[in-house]
């Protein structure tokens, strides 16, 4: 059997990888365990939230499959940090369990050039370091010119509760007990990782009068997609709850700590730092009274909600108690336990900034495999290494995100150079040009890239680009439009609250004022009435200097970019380069000037006696 390329996993990396190979053309196999599990939400039953909210609408921008699948799925919807700037705005969705994978796979079984094959891969076939195939467990081959590995957490994986270990998947599947062993044999760095998942309530057992209602935004309407209206009602989401830990469950944990699989020595795996175990925030944040914990509904054909912010991998007794301690929980009845899982991951420093191993030529890998967390990580990952590994195999360029492109470019560079040391989670923190990665412009800033790849089809760039060009006219014509200081017009700002107008002054510059907003325009003039143009516009006005700062400072780094390394270069023969830049150097064996910046252990002192040596030898470009 010979396929162009195969993808190993079918959860959210491998979803979106395959689904871009098969659309640019190529004959490609999707090989996962279990096919019922195609686009499982083992964890939190919801998609998007800050930063990850953003890499959704990337995906979609570049012509993946998540902001589409959830737009159809959703149970709640909310834009969070509605009251701070346009930079770290986000959306984040209630996702139904069953609806989303169902979609999913859907769209899977549909698209042209795609196949599924249920088995699991137990080694690869390599031939002068070049991917030839893949070994299957139930004794077939098969041939290809690129692999796309997407594991997940089935790399080796084992279930952990209490003192407890157990062999399996998230779902108590066979794991994949032999790839990550024949991967080490390559020269793969294998990393073990944890993470873990909180119980899962019945509804009707839960007090919800003692808890906080948590609604869906009631006063607008959006979507994930850009090519997507509308599919939910505002009056017909359904609600989440808020409650909370207190100190008599925090006791419980104290004085059960060595029960805990990570506390009781019985775990490995380095645990996410940013979303943490319910021991682990009541051990190092012992300051804090209590721990807020979300209710949340899984799906509308069942009736389990889920614990947010309550993983946990103590035995079922304690689990128990620990639940019935919180108020509104006191008769809770756990339909299914919290557990811990252990797995496999690869060092991600062995990566090339296209998800290509620098080890094996033709071989990729997307998700959890290199360390990430999160579903939105993983889809954009996969959508990346489906694009790069069709590019491959047509002998192109790979295309790579800058970071100040988009939030996936952020995410694939910090894995590729600066490595992980736990489950990396993406934040708006991590990105130092985030007022250019805002929401709102994610189709700005990337259509142009799907439609060029090829994932973008015509009909959805010329949308594109009527979209484009009304931002640009609208602003233009609130430039041109000048208002006087009539009675009327006065009479108009007074009641928005702003100072009324001395002389002359153009809407453009009216709009700079913090307390008016382009909606309030429309009184005095003629303007769009789409929402996503008006709020383009208002941004682009207001924060046109912060803008201006952030692409001239994406610029300067960018000139660091184009200056490029040979990747032959022996960085111990280099004089004067401090040893631990030295071994950097050569682990990571940047592409740039500018990645070689951001490699830990690497000082503006390293980066001159760098820059001196490959002009010497002529070798640095750009």
């Amino acid at each position: 059997m010979y396929y162009d390329i195969v993808v190993v996993g079918g959860g959210h990396a491998g979803c979106e990888a395959c689904l871009a190979s098969a659309r640019l053309g190529h004959k490609t196999l999707l090989v996962t365990g279990n096919i019922k599990n195609i686009a499982d939400m083992p964890c939190n039953p919801s998609i998007g939230g800050p930063a990850k909210g953003i890499v959704v609408r990337e995906i979609d921008a570049l012509g993946g499959q998540m902001a589409k699948n959830i737009d159809s799925s959703i149970l709640q919807m909310k834009m969070l940090n509605t009251g701070k700037g346009p930079a770290v705005r986000a959306l984040r969705a209630q996702a139904d369990k069953v609806i989303y994978p169902k979609k999913m796979i859907e769209t899977l079984t549909k698209q042209k050039n795609l196949e599924i094959l249920e088995d699991l891969v137990k080694d690869l076939i390599i031939e002068d370091k070049k991917i030839k195939g893949i070994k299957l467990n139930s004794g077939k081959s098969i041939l290809t010119k690129a692999v796309i590995l997407t594991t997940g957490t089935y790399l080796n994986a084992t279930i952990l509760v209490g003192d407890n270990k157990k062999s399996s998947g998230p779902h108590g599947e066979k794991p994949a007990l032999y790839l990550s062993d024949n991967l080490k044999k390559l020269g793969f760095n294998i990393i073990r990782l944890k993470t873990g998942t909180p119980p899962r309530l019945e509804k009707k057992s839960i007090d919800f009068s003692k808890a906080k209602l948590e609604s869906g935004d009631k006063d607008q309407s959006f979507t994930f997609s850009f090519d997507n209206k509308i599919q939910y009602k505002i009056d017909k989401q359904v609600p989440c709850y808020l409650v909370y830990t207190n100190t008599k469950t925090h006791e419980i944990i104290k004085n059960n700590l060595d029960k805990s699989s990570m506390y009781g020595g019985y775990a490995v795996g380095i645990g996410p730092r940013y979303c943490p175990s319910i021991e682990d925030k009541v051990v190092r944040f012992q300051d804090k009274e209590r721990h807020q914990l979300f209710l949340e509904p899984e799906s509308i054909y069942y009736d389990d909600i889920y614990l947010q912010g309550f993983s946990t991998s103590m035995p079922h007794d304690i689990q128990e108690q620990m639940v019935h301690s919180i108020s509104g929980l006191e008769n809770a009845i756990i339909k299914k336990y919290a557990y811990a899982i252990e797995y496999d991951a690869i060092d991600p420093t062995q990566l090339k900034q296209s998800l290509e191993t620098k080890i094996i030529s033709g071989l990729f890998t997307a998700g959890q495999i290199n360390g990430t967390s999160g579903y939105e990580e993983a889809a954009g990952q996969g959508l990346i290494a489906g694009i790069n590994a069709s590019l491959k195999i047509e002998g192109k360029n790979p295309l790579i995100l800058k970071r100040s492109d988009a939030y996936i470019g952020v995410l694939i560079d910090d894995l590729v150079t600066k490595g992980i040391k736990d489950p990396y989670r993406l934040l708006t923190s991590r990105a130092e040009y985030r007022l250019l990665l805002r929401h709102d412009n994610a189709d700005l800033r990337l259509r142009k890239y799907g439609y060029e790849v090829g994932l973008v089809n015509k009909k959805q760039y010329q949308k594109f680009q009527e979209k484009q060009q009304e931002i640009l006219d609208t602003i233009e014509e609130l430039k041109k439009i000048k208002i006087t200081p009539t009675t009327k017009n006065n009479n108009i700002l007074v009641k928005m609250n702003t100072k009324p107008l001395k002389s002359a002054i153009t809407l453009y510059e009216l709009l700079k004022r913090p307390e008016i907003n382009i909606q309030d325009l429309k009184e005095l003039c003629k303007i769009s009435n789409d929402c996503a143009i008006l709020e383009e516009v208002e941004i682009n006005i207001k924060y046109e200097g912060y803008i201006k700062k952030a692409i001239a400072e994406a610029e300067k780094m960018l000139k660091l970019e184009n200056k490029k390394i040979p990747t032959d270069i022996d960085y111990n023969k280099i004089k004067n380069l401090a040893s631990e830049a030295k071994q950097k150097l050569q682990q990571i064996k940047p592409t740039s000037i500018g990645q070689a910046t951001r490699i830990s252990g690497v000082n503006p002192s390293d980066i001159t006696v760098l820059m001196i040596y490959l002009k010497k030898r002529g070798v640095v470009s750009g």
